[in-house]
């Protein structure tokens, strides 16, 4: 099997998108953090020191999925059209599911930017909480779906 980032001499290489048409192209990533119950009723309570939570992971999940290339050595730059990302209670676990929707017009795929949002998003929980509790868990971050290009749609 060929690895499209390495070159004819096996030297690490971004891949030329260049002769790639533009398509609509659209990833959706989730992950989970589980947490102590002490934790868990900071965040729902909006009781956590540090301030709002849960709206801070969101906003950190969209600046994440916006820096990917910065942090992913073989990203492309890419100009996004739209970045979503909800985040769901699970007061089982307890903890939060957060799930994150990028999406472009363009010659190459966004599911690496949806996976770092979510997994920036994660960790900006486990961030603000870390004082209550150190042993939280991320886990299960994955795609889940991916719409576009040549290799097609793919759903979990």
């Amino acid at each position: 099997m060929n690895l499209t980032h390495l070159d004819e001499k096996d030297r690490p290489k971004m891949v030329d998108v260049s002769e790639k048409n533009q398509t609509t192209r659209v990833a959706v990533a989730s992950g989970m953090i589980q947490m102590s119950q002490d934790a868990y009723d900071a965040i729902v309570n909006e009781k956590a020191k540090k301030g709002p939570v849960l709206q801070t992971a969101v906003i950190a999940a969209i600046m994440g999925t916006k820096k990917t290339s910065e942090l992913i050595p073989m990203c492309h730059p890419l100009n996004l059209s739209g970045i979503n990302c909800d985040v769901e209670e699970l007061p089982e676990l307890p903890g939060f599911k957060l799930e994150l929707t990028a999406k472009l017009t363009g010659q190459t795929g966004v599911e690496m930017e949806a996976l770092t949002g979510v997994s920036i998003g994660l960790l900006t929980i486990y961030d603000m909480v870390k004082a209550i509790d150190k042993g939280m868990v991320i886990k299960n971050v994955q795609l889940e779906s991916k719409k576009g290009g040549k290799s097609g749609n793919y759903k979990r």
